[in-house]
């Protein structure tokens, strides 16, 4: 059966998926360059960004199974990119060059209009003015009976976990504060919507916990 998962998202001690001051020069933040040193390690990213050296274990695990039976993600116009506001152009086409890493269908969500982006290797983002409801009803359609992945920023999740829409949460804690920016968990009571936690998995530069609602 198809699941609306959270998987690999990273916070820090304090609680925080990104820094202050986002940009095109920063993406995550300032003070966040080592957020996801855990995921950035690992054998299957490192093949990714074309390196030589990599890490085997639990992380690389996480990351590997990140991917089963994905059919469809969903992601905040901040995790898409720097650019606010109106498109000026059709230029910006994400972060992750010609050959974009999800190889599914992406469905980003804005408030103003732009024509989907095909990209190499199946991955085609479509832009989504109508809110989450819309996003996951259209996210379904294309995943085909596969999951559906929510990828960030923070207020992506926070809007998806209050609708209770996210069957499983997987967040990896890096050892680090970031001390402000965008906090997972700012203005919810995770207990009162029904989730829980199920497992804690310590990895190698991470420690994974393993969140399944009621």
């Amino acid at each position: 059966m198809s699941k609306v998962k959270v998987m690999n998202y990273t916070i820090s001690l304090d609680g925080y998926g990104a820094g202050p001051d986002q940009s095109q020069e920063t993406p995550m933040g300032k003070g966040a360059e080592n957020l996801h040193k855990w995921m950035f390690s690992t054998r299957r990213m490192s093949k990714m960004l074309g390196k030589e050296e990599w890490t085997e274990g639990v992380d690389n695990d996480f990351v590997e199974k990140a991917f089963d039976n994905l059919g469809a993600w969903i992601m905040g116009r901040n995790m898409f990119g720097p650019i606010r506001g109106d498109w000026p152009n059709d230029e910006w086409k994400g972060w992750w060059g010609p050959n974009p890493p999800y190889h599914v269908p992406v469905f980003v969500l804005t408030h103003y209009e732009r024509e989907p982006v095909t990209m190499e290797g199946g991955t085609t983002f479509y832009f989504v003015t109508q809110g989450i409801e819309v996003a996951l009803e259209e996210a379904r359609k294309a995943a085909n009976g596969k999951d559906i992945r929510i990828g960030g920023g923070a207020s992506t999740v926070r809007q998806f976990l209050k609708a209770g829409y996210i069957d499983e949460l997987h967040i990896a804690v890096s050892p680090l504060f970031l001390g402000s920016g965008e906090n997972l968990f700012q203005d919810i009571d995770m207990v009162s919507l029904g989730y829980r936690t199920v497992e804690r998995i310590e990895g190698e530069l991470a420690t994974h916990i393993l969140i399944t609602k009621d």
